[in-house]
């Protein structure tokens, strides 16, 4: 390897029980004007099926996209071995035959009240943010498990600015205590205010790990990125301010980086 973060990679290969947790959108997969027609690049594809078929390895996919969403882009199909960790690590999915820790098991039964009571507050949110937004062009609401993400990807920058000051009123007049976050033409908003901090420790505590690897490209992906420790490798897909220690330019270079962790471990 003579890649910039060879010797990142080789060292982190060598960690006994290894966690590769990966963002999805822009991270795996380019970023797309329709969400559910997003795909991982075959060379990332390629990499995670590498990855997952090593002993003492595990992949999870880490996304702010719902459960239900995130196994449809994902391709991922009830025998897979991929952990996930949806709605920003508020929702999770593991291989069968894999035990939830009982402590963790305890939190997901302890919130079931509490989002049954949200929900019915949030469908009526947004609603009436879909009706705020009616006349914006390029502009829409997309509803989730625990909230709804405005999409401004399509809209002019002045229309996008407009819509977003006006779901932003919204939300702080109707739900204040809801978490915000910005990604790339997208503002989503939640009562679960999990972050994918949280899902990396969790994941690391299930899977017992060494060393973690996590890769992402956005504003979301920072507080996983700022989580990870002296043994662990940040990987930031992009541009723009990150706590990682190492930087890729696209999903296709992240590709590479993935295939030469799976060579370098299998070695």
């Amino acid at each position: 390897m003579t890649r910039s973060w060879a010797a990142e990679v080789d060292e982190l290969a060598r960690t006994e029980r290894l966690l590769v947790a990966l963002d999805f959108d822009g991270t795996l997969a380019p970023l797309g004007d329709d969400p559910m027609a997003v795909r991982a690049l075959p060379e990332t594809a390629a990499a995670v099926r590498r990855l997952v078929a090593l002993p003492d390895t595990t992949v999870a996919f880490v996304s702010g996209r719902q459960l239900a969403d995130l196994r449809v882009i994902g391709e991922h199909a009830d025998d897979s071995l991929v952990w996930l960790a949806g709605s920003h690590g508020a929702e999770h999915w593991r291989p069968s035959g894999v035990a939830v820790a009982e402590f963790e098991a305890e939190v997901e039964r302890s919130t079931m009240a509490d989002d049954a009571e949200h929900t019915a507050g949030a469908d009526a949110l947004a609603a009436e943010a879909e009706r705020a937004l009616d006349g914006i062009a390029g502009a829409w609401i997309e509803r989730k498990a625990y909230g709804f993400a405005l999409h401004t990807r399509l809209a002019e920058r002045g229309d996008a600015e407009r819509a977003q000051e006006l779901v932003d009123a919204l939300v702080a007049q109707r739900a204040p205590d809801w978490r915000r976050r910005t990604g790339k033409d997208i503002l989503e908003y939640a009562w679960r205010h999990e972050g994918k901090d949280a899902a990396i420790a969790r994941l690391r505590g299930e899977t017992g790990a060494t060393a973690v690897l996590f890769a992402g490209d956005d504003v979301t992906d920072e507080d996983a990125l700022r989580s990870l420790g002296d043994g662990d490798l940040g990987v930031r897909v992009g541009e723009g301010e990150t706590a990682a220690r190492v930087r890729v330019a696209d999903p296709s270079e992240l590709g590479e980086l993935l295939t030469a962790l799976a060579v370098a471990r299998a070695s």
